[in-house]
């Protein structure tokens, strides 16, 4: 009986002490992945390269970037672990951080409140705006096991396209019929045209970046780009350019506006003139069909009608001047 009893607690307690711990669950938010011996459980002959996410590969990339699929956790529970066996959680919800943020040094730009690029025509700008992103659960690998932090790596690729692009950056051209004229046509102020575009400058981001999620395992859902602040020294420059701007387009279009107005009272004129003429020529009209009418009826109709108006002329007439032959 006693050693019964030690068999039974013996085995309780090495329940406790080693199955217990090993419980886990798995939240709504969150995706698992275990390890066996430090070595992610992988799909067998299954890469990335074998997902849609690595579409936005380079041909040049695909061979560095081909990370393991691995077998993920989905929400539930409770799983087993196995002493032997490592369990990694990680959030699959959508985050924000601000763009300007370094999570390697946090008194960087201006302590993550701005970050600072220069455009082509060397001016110093201050970007603000925020990044969402969210764990790629295709690629938990790469997140979890083959980059040491994602984030970082993910911040500084997106930080130096942004640069590369706010350097290089020239507003769409705008497509301007022969005989108009167009004020934006004119080379402006390369901030200007920031301010203008950021809709397209966030747009051209998201392209860009949508090979994150195959490269570390974290994918931007947007980029938004809010505000560009000009240096204080040029922006009352730029105030004075953009009232300029502002004056010559608003008299652009008040000439535009009187010419239109012009345009349509010519042709309203030309309509009213069309109508007289066709109102004075309409009765003559009508007695040519008649006259027509009458020479095809044969005999002497015709001679009679004329006659007929002879008389009411000669009634009409104080002296009648008449050849003879």
């Amino acid at each position: 009986m006693a050693i019964l009893l030690g068999i039974f607690f013996g085995a309780l307690l090495w329940f406790i002490r080693t199955i217990l711990p090993g419980l886990f669950t798995v939240q709504q938010n969150e995706r698992a992945v275990k390890t066996s011996f430090g070595r992610a459980q992988r799909i067998e002959g299954r890469t990335t390269l074998n997902d849609p996410i690595s579409s936005t590969l380079r041909a040049d990339e695909q061979s560095r970037y081909a990370w393991p699929q691995v077998q993920v956790i989905q929400p539930g529970g409770p799983y087993i672990r196995w002493p032997w066996e490592k369990v990694y959680k990680t959030q699959v919800s959508v985050q924000t951080i601000n763009m300007a943020q370094d999570l390697e040094n946090l008194q960087a730009n201006l302590n993550g409140t701005m970050l600072e690029a220069v455009t082509k025509d060397q001016l110093n700008t201050g970007l603000q705006g925020q990044i969402r992103y969210r764990v790629s659960e295709s690629n938990l690998y790469a997140y979890l096991f083959g980059v040491k932090t994602p984030i970082v790596h993910v911040m500084g690729y997106f930080v130096s396209i942004l640069r590369e692009r706010i350097a290089n950056f020239e507003a769409p051209a705008k497509d301007v019929k022969p005989g108009e004229s167009d004020i934006n046509i004119v080379a402006g102020v390369s901030i200007n045209d920031l301010r203008k575009n950021l809709r397209t400058l966030n747009e051209y981001m998201d392209l860009e970046c949508s090979s994150s999620a195959a490269r570390y395992g974290l994918a931007l859902d947007a980029s938004l780009i809010t505000a560009i602040d000009s240096p204080p020294e040029v922006e009352s420059a730029l105030a004075a350019i953009n009232t300029a701007h502002n004056h010559v387009s608003s008299d652009i279009s008040l000439a535009q506006a009187a010419a239109d107005q012009k345009i349509v009272q010519s042709r309203r004129a030309v309509e009213i003139e069309t109508l007289k003429a066709t109102a004075e020529t309409e009765p003559l009209n009508a007695l040519a069909r008649q006259l027509m009418t009458l020479k095809e009826s044969g005999g002497s109709a015709l001679e009679s009608y004329l006659n007929y108006i002879r008389l009411g002329l000669y009634a009409q007439a104080q002296r009648v001047i008449k050849e003879i032959k």
